[in-house]
């Protein structure tokens, strides 16, 4: 069963295929995918196509993905989640990306904090890694707030629009 999260402004639940409308609203953003290593989507489908992703991750356990939704509008305004899942070695990656239109409200903390506590209390995780572009000052601010230390810089790490870029890698202990 996939687990449900609750902040106090969120509910974190899963992703289903009538969320592909809200998806590809937030995923043909080119504010939200110019820092995700995602190509901006052009229709709906890819969409799907994203959802069925996220499902076949969770129940392979290489990942698992919520749906970031506002208790009050019960909009869905992005996703959160781990990828890169390694129960053997007790680590993932996190990841996140909220429509522009709920920027600076708090909401990528508040479900931030829930989903760090999720992975060490739950997945019993040992470490949370985070890529990040250099050029995404907001995300690497978000991440050290939350206790996050950069490792250093990887180079020609993820592709957007076929260029290459750097980034920085992220990582939070449970110790």
């Amino acid at each position: 069963m996939f687990p449900e999260l609750n902040t106090k402004r969120l509910r974190l639940r899963e992703i289903h295929e009538h969320d592909a409308e809200a998806l590809f609203q937030i995923l043909s953003t080119d504010e939200v995918t110019r820092f995700y290593g995602q190509d901006a989507l052009l229709d709906v489908q890819q969409a799907k196509d994203i959802v069925a992703s996220f499902a076949k991750n969770y129940l392979e356990n290489r990942g698992i993905r919520w749906g970031i939704e506002r208790k009050d509008t019960k909009e869905l305004i992005g996703t959160i989640g781990f990828h890169a899942y390694s129960p053997n070695y007790r680590r993932a990656e996190i990841g996140y990306k909220i429509h522009p239109a709920h920027w600076r409200i708090g909401f990528a903390s508040e479900a931030l904090k829930e989903i760090i506590a999720y992975g060490f209390n739950t997945l019993h995780l040992t470490r949370i890694g985070a890529v990040v572009f250099l050029e995404n000052q907001p995300s690497s601010n978000l991440l050290i707030k939350h206790g996050f230390i950069q490792e250093g810089i990887l180079r020609s790490y993820i592709y957007q629009y076929g260029i290459p870029h750097d980034t920085y890698m992220y990582s939070l202990l449970k110790s």
